[in-house]
């Protein structure tokens, strides 16, 4: 099952947007990882997709015009949708809808990597952070 969404996911895009293949197995972070790497794979007017990988944490944040699917390829953090925090683990999928405040903060020695899939198009433009409560 965990590996079910990932292939429907890639098969959908191959039938949808021709010859598209991307295997998530051979994305790495980058050796000198900060905090956030974001590597796209596919986009068009409808979706965006990425593979992200986070070493700390993502700051709370939402989105005003899309909505996003998080899928856990590896590592484990305690992400926040609305006012809900879940621990998330390697093969755990979240939906996060448009306009919801999220955040995740690392509890894994390793980075967490994830595969991000928003709708429609995501330019970055809609990100509004969120100051957090102290």
């Amino acid at each position: 099952m965990k590996t079910l969404f990932t292939s429907l996911l890639l098969i959908a895009a191959s039938c949808s947007f021709g010859q598209y293949f991307q295997s998530l197995d051979t994305i790495k972070a980058p050796a000198n990882l900060e905090n956030i790497y974001s590597r796209p794979i596919y986009s068009d007017s409808l979706v965006s997709s990425f593979v992200i990988f986070i070493k700390k944490e993502v700051k709370a944040h939402k989105h005003i015009a899309h909505s996003e699917h998080v899928y856990i390829l590896e590592g484990k953090g305690d992400m926040t949708v609305g006012n809900k925090t879940l621990e998330v683990k390697k093969g755990d999928m979240v939906f996060i809808p448009k306009n919801t405040m999220h955040s995740l903060k690392v509890l894994s020695s390793s980075p967490v990597k994830v595969l991000s899939v928003q709708s429609p198009f995501f330019d970055g433009k809609d990100r509004v952070m969120i100051e957090e409560n102290k």
